[in-house]
């Protein structure tokens, strides 16, 4: 390796519990268009925020319950929750869960910093519920995102609004609260729910760069450029996807001498993101850059046909956001082996196993290293009491099969010891189907505090994209990159 490393010093995952914003999901929306009758059974199965807290796959999320602890709790793990005397809280290691009415506080001071006025929320909502609560917010409760906390409506001007304006009804606990403006007649990137999809990204972006600034005791002042890879499309109709969603996240988290841009790649964005920021380190450009993601609306409730047959709570009902902070070596964090970089070539082909050497097993062999010799691999970590109940895979097992399929190939274990090799090197899914959110790098934060500790030595964080979505081409997309124990803190 280079002598001159670049580290990822802090991480940060958050998410947000929205129940109350499942029937604005893709999914959900549309049906409910359909069949009315079914934005009542929606809420019938939607849980408490008490529940969500207590939901062993969301303490994972936030640091308070290391990935392998989900092996040995009781399944079905939304039945069997977490003790509920307060041992596990919303706060973690790495974020929080955050509830609704403090949210809604971030929507509107994410609009009201641009003077667009695209959240209403009622006069009594916002002083006596959302105002108190996020006053008590310890990254907030000096801000002055509190002071944005104002003009609320009354509740004939939110429903005039919503009848004769075409705006988005906002709920809290099953009442109408607010509402959600469109900013031009005729722009479709400018209606309200599209948005609001933007409004929600940002807002939650802001919330992990807050937690990861925090983390890292850095100050705001301090970042230098931002990056985010969330998978909102900001723009207007003559350009759909302009973006620069970062800017708006930095403006609001008060990073004045950062300059920004947007990465995107579907699920592999935050790996790009992060290449990105290490590649400006490496060059000396820029000494401290913040990687960013905030959630997606459209995903809130998409399996929740299946969840409701199969007389379950519909568990989409949180958006999630990481943030990663990317500097010059400290001696102490992880590295970034750029020169072990998994890239998938256009030209690749496009078959499963292909995609797996060329993401992981072409890169170690170029340098001489084994599958075994990675402690730990991070790839689409997808929570599987999801997916599984709608008859679709365990995402995270199905790619550690085929991880441990390499490995017999290569000779490296006997096809007796894939079990063990999946056990010992793989994970559990934990995450919401965010998309980008799920893809290897929610593992980071917990990757970096398992090498700190001297239980690894090396992990990867793999993830998959689909720009085929585009209807653009038939092609995947991938990356993957490697984090080891800093050679300095090694020898000290």
């Amino acid at each position: 390796m280079n002598a001159s490393h670049v580290i990822i010093r802090k991480s940060s995952n958050i998410l947000v519990h929205l129940p109350d914003f499942v029937r604005h999901g893709s999914k959900p929306s549309r049906e409910i268009k359909k069949h009315p009758d079914l934005e009542g059974k929606i809420r019938g199965r939607l849980r408490t925020y008490r529940e969500a807290v207590s939901y062993a796959p969301n303490q994972v999320f936030i640091g308070n319950l290391e990935p392998d602890t989900l092996r040995s709790l009781k399944q079905p793990w939304f039945q069997h929750l977490l003790d509920r005397d307060g041992a596990f809280g919303r706060t973690g290691p790495f974020g929080e869960i955050m509830p609704q009415e403090e949210f809604y506080a971030l929507l509107k001071a994410a609009t009201d910093e641009s003077s667009y006025d695209l959240v209403w929320l009622e006069r009594r909502f916002l002083a006596e519920t959302v105002s108190p609560a996020i006053e008590t917010h310890r990254l907030f409760n000096s801000d002055d995102l509190l002071l944005k906390l104002r003009n609320g409506k009354t509740m004939e001007e939110i429903r005039r609004k919503i009848d004769q304006d075409r705006s988005l009804p906002l709920y809290h606990q099953h009442l109408l609260v607010g509402c959600f403006q469109r900013h031009h007649d005729e722009d479709e990137s400018l209606q309200a729910l599209v948005l609001m999809e933007n409004l929600m990204t940002k807002a939650s972006a802001f919330l992990a760069l807050r937690h990861l600034l925090d983390r890292a005791n850095c100050g705001a002042s301090e970042i230098d450029f931002i990056i985010s890879c969330s998978e909102e499309a900001a723009g207007d109709r003559y350009q759909r996807g302009g973006g620069n969603l970062a800017r708006a996240i930095g403006e609001m988290a008060g990073c004045r001498n950062a300059i920004s841009c947007d990465v995107k790649s579907f699920c592999v964005g935050p790996h790009y993101g992060i290449l990105h920021a290490a590649a400006l380190v490496k060059a000396g450009l820029f000494r401290k850059v913040a990687v960013v993601a905030g959630g997606s609306l459209a995903k809130l409730g998409m399996k929740f046909q299946g969840h409701i047959e199969k007389d379950m709570p519909v568990l989409e009902d949180v958006i999630g956001g990481v943030a990663f902070l990317v500097t010059e070596d400290d001696g102490y964090s992880p590295v970034l082996r750029l020169d072990l970089l998994g890239k998938y070539p256009i030209g690749a082909g496009g078959s499963q196993q292909r995609i797996q050497e060329s993401l992981i097993l072409e890169p170690l062999k170029a340098h001489g290293l084994k599958l075994t010799d990675i402690d730990r691999y991070a790839t689409e970590l997808q929570n599987p009491e999801i997916t599984l109940p709608i008859g679709q895979d365990d995402i995270p097992l199905k790619n550690y099969r085929l991880i441990a399929a390499l490995a017999v190939q290569q000779k490296e274990i006997e096809k007796s010891q894939m079990n063990e090799f999946i056990e010992k090197r793989g994970l559990v899914g934990f995450a919401p189907t965010q998309g980008h959110i799920p893809a290897g790098v929610t593992y980071i934060a917990h990757g970096i505090r398992e090498i700190l500790e001297g239980k690894k030595e090396r992990i990867m964080i793999v993830a998959k994209g689909s720009p085929f979505l585009t209807r653009m081409t038939n092609l995947s997309d991938g990356l993957s990159f490697v984090l080891e124990k800093n050679p300095k803190h090694a020898e000290g």
